[in-house]
Parts: structure tokens; sequence; C-alpha cells
């Protein structure tokens, strides 16, 4: 089972061109639709957050389970649901304003366990920064951690959101001992400052970079044997001795919409091949190897381009990608 945490919300996305272009509604939030996409391609999901028992509450929860998603960790609230309203430029790219003031998703308290055979925990995005909600999510991620369940982090950072953006950078620096794989995109990487091997010295096992379709890049670690198993390793004994290596893969070409929910799909693709190979674990993932990795991003850059070829956050079924 592989849960995924944090806000289901909904989009906003303009028909046509012009400040007052329709709004079509669409089921949202990057963790949102990593559970979804994560369910399309077979892996066992269950989604772990707070939503509302209004109109839009329903239609995400109805969602999650048309794709195959465990609903059962899902709190619920009479608070209304989040909204998202999208601007897309000319290539499809997408920016966000934000509706969250006393929405229902951030007010999710951190349950007091997982569910029965948790492998991996992904979190990310908005429910990182919205309080109260924050707090609890982080302190979901410290225990799954401390149990030595495979944990996953996308911030893909919304700045509109972020009101200091320093000790978000800080804030974001102390999660790192506590993640296995971190996935952001450039503008992110940008964003957050550093660089993948400081990223990588402080606590992840690997750290995946996103760069649109240009395609993507691995950063990772070796040495396997430094590792307790299930462990995430003492970041103070890390250090000149330790291998780093990279591998890329280019993106695949494709017709671009959108770039909605497209690195949402990438990290459903990454933890969905990780299980495929038995690499749901911090010494697994270091032993990966350029093979196992090359074959994942390339995975995963398919995946994503079948999302950006259609409108809105749409993840790719399995038949659709084909066979890891």
């Amino acid at each position: 089972m592989i849960v995924v945490a944090g806000e289901a919300l909904i989009d906003l996305v303009p028909q046509g061109t012009g400040a007052l272009a329709t709004l079509q509604p669409a089921l949202g939030g990057g963790p949102y639709n990593t559970a979804v996409a994560l369910g399309r391609l077979g892996s066992p999901t269950a989604f772990c957050s707070r939503t509302s028992r209004d109109t839009f509450g329903e239609a995400l929860l109805d969602g999650l389970r048309h794709s195959g998603v465990d609903v059962s960790t899902v709190q619920r609230g009479p608070e209304p649901t989040t909204l998202a309203v999208a601007t897309l430029d000319t290539a499809g790219s997408a920016a966000y304003v934000f509706y969250v003031e006393g929405t229902a998703d951030r007010l999710f308290t951190a349950p007091a366990e997982l569910p029965p055979g948790t492998r991996a925990v992904s979190f990310g995005t908005c429910s990182l920064v919205l309080e109260p909600g924050a707090t609890a999510y982080e302190e979901l991620l410290r225990t799954a951690a401390s149990h030595g369940v495979f944990t996953a982090l996308d911030p893909n950072v919304r700045a509109v959101l972020i009101d200091e953006p320093d000790a978000y950078r800080a804030r974001f620096r102390s999660w790192l001992p506590f993640v296995t794989l971190l996935k952001l995109s450039e503008d992110d990487a940008r964003w957050l400052g550093g660089t993948p091997q400081e990223w990588l010295a402080q606590g992840p096992t690997a750290v995946v970079v996103t760069r649109g379709g240009e395609g993507l890049t691995v950063y990772t670690r070796g040495g396997a044997s430094q590792w307790a198993e299930g462990g995430h390793g003492d970041p103070g004994q890390r250090g000149a001795a330790e291998e780093y290596r990279e591998y890329s893969v280019p993106g695949e070409k494709v017709h671009v919409v959108d770039t909605i929910g497209a690195g949402d799909t990438v990290n459903a693709a990454l933890l969905h091949g990780l299980s495929q190979q038995q690499a749901l674990s911090a010494p697994a993932l270091a032993a990966l190897g350029q093979d196992g990795w090359t074959r994942l991003l390339h995975y995963a850059a398919r995946a994503a381009a079948i999302t950006c070829s259609r409108a809105g956050a749409e993840p790719p079924y399995a038949a659709e990608v084909g066979p890891f």
C-alpha cells in the first residue's frame, strides 16, 4: 500500500482566453492527482486528507474511488473545498490563485496510525504550507520515517501562498532528514536554493529533478551498506567518501495541451515503478543503479507526456503507458 497525504481541491481551468473566460471545475491538488495516478497505474493506494462534505468534496472522493484509491483514511468536515484558479500561458504551463481561507483540508489532523501494509507515504504541495494542517502533515512525515517507512516529498512550491519564503526554505531543509526520495521541478529547485548534492547530504537517498520537456535527472548516492535496513541513515556520518551518481533521460515528444498534473504523474510513476522493482526502501533505492534508474525515469517521462497531451489533470491508466 502506498499512502498519499495532502490536499484535494478544485481547479478552475479557463476555457478560452481573456479575463472573463469560462472556468471549468476539475478535480485537483498535487497529492490528489498523485493518488489518482497511482491508482490508475495499478498500485494499491490510499489517500490521507480532509475533505469537505460539500458537492465538490463528494466529487473529489468519487474521483478517487473510480481510480481504485482507498478513501477510508479521508477525514471529513463542513467547511468548503479549497479552490485554485488556473491561468495558462502559451506553452500550456499553469499558474494559480488560491482561495483557501476556512477550507476543510487546512484542518487535517495526523492519524493515530497508517493503513496496514503501508510501504510508502508521499507528501507535498499546499498541505505543507497552510496551517494548522501543515504541522499535522509534518508530524505524519516524521512519524512515518521514524518507523522505517519509505517517504517521498514533492514540495511543488506555490509561492503565492508562502508569506515568509526564508522561513519556508528553512522548514523544507528540516524535512530532508526524514525524506527517502525528493522530487522537484527546476523552478522549485531555483526557488528553494541549494543543489541536489547538498540536499542529498541532508537526508534523501535520491533527488529527481524534472526539466519540463527536456526530461528528468536523478541525483543519487550509492553505498547501500551505509544504511540500516529501512532507515534513513545519519546525515552526520555522510561525507567525502560518499559516492554521488547522476542519470538523465530526455522528455517524451508530445503535443502539449497543458501541464496540469504532469509533475504529480511523475510522482506516481516513480513510486509505482519503485514498487514494481521492490525498491521502496532506502537501501534498495541506493542500490538501484543506472539500468534501474534509466528504466524508471523513462517510464515517468512517458506517463507525464500522456497527462500533458490532454486538458487538466488526467493521469494515464497502466494500459496507456505500457508495461514498466
